[in-house]
């Protein structure tokens, strides 16, 4: 009784409450039993000190090892190979080598991850380890968080956004929400910009490609008040006319306009103090259709759309204008105060996201008597606020820790008009028509957390941590038609709707684990992990009362078990992880099919799923030319348990079946060959493979959508000046010319194809020259 009373004061589930009393008390007793273990080992094995030794004369001789790599996925700069998390990490130099500029190329590099890609980025979004989200909705978060210098993106459609002067990429498998927040169910993706440098340093990037796209990038770095006041700033131009031919423009399609630029400033009046500003802006224009078709029954519509050919290699559409003009730009402040044995620190950040799009549904070069042609102009403003305050422990003492406390308040507005042009059998004429909406969300995120390492003696850890969060939720929708008016009569389908709604909860995300190392180079883990995403809204164009429902929250308990070794003298680096996590009202689109007989896709609590595997990351520095690379990942992401939405006249069995956007195997290899010219030139050998399984895009499980498996292979030659500090290099993108799908997806049309980049073979050059 007492409990309920202390959950009504605090406005907490009493559910929710009473978990975080047994998972306080589990932790708690754990540690009391590792404490006592802990009196057995206090001296280190005599293997330490001997590595020690051994590791400081091998680095007297010049012995070419691997770089050891810091990242901050406990919030904390630590070692990889100390964090008790499974994390892959890309760097900006090879990034920038490897012309890599959006988050959607990293998805070859590390296989546990995948990308769900969209005609607009609006509805793209990132997966890892088979779990991520599919909505138009702006009332769902998106299960892989993306994080800029510790600001939370708050939509899934910004992270496709272009990367600019980037320091590193630390994707973070498996659950993550203790220190990075609700949304982060799946894992997050933390985007590490560069710092400022106190000496002066400048760079220009120039690619050029056979299929004509350029790319210039532009950085200068360096002190405006030597000792105190230093900055950066980098810009970009970019621009691709497309890799599909579209009859109607008489032009290629698929391509793009990119402008950004992004600058840091930090301030270090004293030892004890350091104060950064961070602001960006990057804006594109993009001509990506909805997708190439690939087959069609309709030869009604096979004629209307031609010349197009249907083929699974088709990269040719007959439709007017596309356009999605995307503009992201933020400014972040940070502070941080250094005392004796702490840290503060403080990030208060600004964000805006503007998507303009205006796509075509029905692929048509104009309205015929058969068809009508129907567009959308969809307009999205979203806006969010943050403030992130925390204290970290500093040095390696008997507990170390971090505790804060976060807020974010996120705005969503959203325009969508559909036109549509037809042909009126009564007039015997064609006419126009249009519906209108509008429609957003508001949310505010509230939550407190920490999560400590407890260092029970130099080879045993214990880890616990907690977050308690807070969700304020709420949606209004206003639409004055849900179809033109020349539908409602062929789909029964009412017209004018007004709905609106608000929800509120309390969720509790945490990890509990035990660290201990093996030997010096042999580092082991285990740990559970409990995720939480907040409830959504399902709010679209078409929203009727049936979709005003709130959705559950989402949860998940996740076991991990990690490996992270170092052999050869740190030449060869093997890291393994094993996991298994179960997923409760799983939050996925569906398409359903009411009792009308209207389709439309829904956003629901899909029930019960689950994702089960294990992912290699090695990399061997053989000599000081020749670097080997190989990350696999074999990953079993299913449906469990499928909850049939209300009103669906035709709902599958799809039980025991695949998860949309994850193949069961795929690996990236990589090797680079440098042979000495000179003292200071080389020419530099490098090739990638990248392969994946057959991939299923469609929970539904329609069988038309399923992309076989499929291998790229990658490379360049360059040519490198150390001295002179330049660079030139030749590369071949798809060098077997393998044309693949990155998405199919099933319409009353026919079947469509989203046309990757590298489609086909392409042969481009940079240069890169640091000053």
């Amino acid at each position: 009784m007492r409990l309920k009373q202390i959950a009504t004061a605090f406005k907490i589930n009493p559910n929710v409450l009473q978990l975080g009393l047994k998972y306080s008390l589990l932790s708690s007793s754990i540690l009391f039993c590792l404490q006592h273990y802990s009196h057995a080992q206090e001296q280190y094995d005599t293997a330490t000190t001997a590595h020690i030794a051994a590791n400081d004369v091998e680095k007297s001789k010049d012995i070419i090892q691997l770089d050891t790599v810091v990242v901050t996925a406990t919030r904390r700069e630590q070692s990889l190979q100390k964090v008790p998390v499974a994390v892959s990490i890309i760097q900006g130099k090879a990034l920038d080598e490897k012309q890599q500029n959006s988050l959607e190329a990293i998805i070859k590099e590390i296989p546990s991850v995948n990308f769900n890609t969209m005609s607009t980025n609006k509805d793209s979004s990132l997966f890892i380890r088979g779990i991520g989200t599919i909505s138009t909705s702006p009332g769902v978060e998106p299960s892989v968080s993306t994080v800029i210098d510790g600001v939370v993106l708050s939509r899934p459609g910004q992270a496709t956004l272009d990367l600019l002067d980037i320091d590193r990429i630390e994707v973070l498998r498996g659950p993550q929400g203790t220190l990075f927040g609700k949304n982060a169910t799946a894992g997050v993706v933390n985007i590490v910009t560069k710092n400022p440098t106190e000496k002066p340093e400048a760079y220009v990037d120039v690619y050029f490609s056979d299929d004509h796209e350029q790319r210039v990038k532009l950085g200068a770095s360096g002190a405006l008040i030597p000792g105190i006041l230093k900055a950066n700033v980098s810009a970009l131009l970019s621009n691709f006319d497309g890799n599909i031919y579209n009859f109607k423009m008489q032009q290629d399609v698929n391509g793009y306009r990119t402008q950004g630029i992004r600058s840091k400033f930090e301030y270090n009046p004293n030892d004890a103090v350091s104060l950064g500003l961070a602001l960006d802006y990057v804006h594109k224009k993009s001509t990506a259709p909805f997708g190439a078709l690939v087959s069609s029954s309709n030869t009604d519509y096979l004629e209307s759309i031609a010349p197009v050919i249907a083929s699974s290699e088709n990269r040719t559409v007959n439709s007017p204008e596309e356009t999605i003009d995307d503009t992201n730009q933020g400014i972040a402040l940070t502070a941080d105060w250094f005392l004796d044995h702490h840290q503060i620190s403080s990030i208060t950040a600004l964000r805006q996201w503007k998507n303009d799009q205006r796509p075509i549904y029905n692929y048509l070069p104009e309205a015929t008597q058969q068809f009508a042609l129907i567009h959308d102009r969809g307009e999205v403003d979203s806006k969010q606020f943050s403030q992130e305050l925390r204290l970290s422990s500093l040095g390696e003492g008997r507990v170390n820790y971090v505790v804060g406390a976060y807020f974010s308040k996120n705005d969503n507005d959203e325009k969508t008009q559909r036109y549509a042009h037809w042909y009126d059998a009564t007039i015997q004429d064609y006419a126009d028509d249009y519906a209108l909406a509008y429609f957003g969300t508001e949310s505010r995120n509230y939550a407190i957390f920490g999560e400590g390492t407890w260092n029970l003696n130099q080879r045993l850890r214990f880890i616990t941590g907690l977050r308690l969060t807070r969700d304020e939720l709420s949606f209004y929708h206003n639409r004055q038609a849900t179809v033109p008016s020349y539908l409602e009569s062929r789909n029964n389908i009412r017209t004018a709707v007004a709905n609106s709604g608000s929800t509120t909860e309390t969720g509790l995300s945490g990890r509990a684990g035990i660290q201990f190392d093996i030997s010096p180079t042999i580092n082991s883990y285990l740990t559970y992990s409990r995720g939480y995403k907040g409830p959504a809204y399902n709010v679209y164009f078409n929203m009727r009362n049936i979709d005003t429902p709130v959705i559950d929250p989402e949860t998940s308990n996740a076991y991990e078990l990690g490996l992270k070794t170092q052999w050869l003298n740190n030449t060869l680096r093997l890291n393994l992880a094993a996991f298994y996590t179960e997923y409760d009202n799983f939050q996925a689109n569906f398409r359903v099919i009411d009792n009308a007989g209207g389709a439309s896709t829904r956003l629901i609590n899909a029930g019960a799923v689950s994702t089960k595997g294990f992912e290699l990351d090695s990399h061997y520095q053989v000599n000081e030319n020749l670097y080997l690379s190989l990350a696999a990942a074999n990953i079993h992401a299913r449906i469990d348990n499928f909850k049939c939405p209300p009103a669906d006249a035709a709902c599958p069995n799809v039980n025991g079946k695949t998860l949309p956007n994850s193949p069961d195997w795929k690996l990236s290899a990589q090797v680079n060959q440098y042979i000495p010219l000179t003292a200071h030139r080389r020419i530099e050998l490098s090739s990638q493979y990248a392969w994946q399984s057959q991939t299923q895009f469609d929970i539904g499980q329609n069988e038309l959508t399923i992309q076989p498996s499929y291998g790229i292979w990658n490379a360049s030659l360059g040519l490198s000046d150390t001295a002179a500090h330049w660079r030139v290099a030749f590369l071949v993108r798809n060098i077997l010319d393998k044309s693949y799908s990155a998405r199919l997806a099933a319409t009353s049309y026919g079947l469509y194809r989203n046309v990757p980049r590298d489609d086909q073979r392409y042969l481009g050059i940079s240069f890169h020259k640091d000053f």
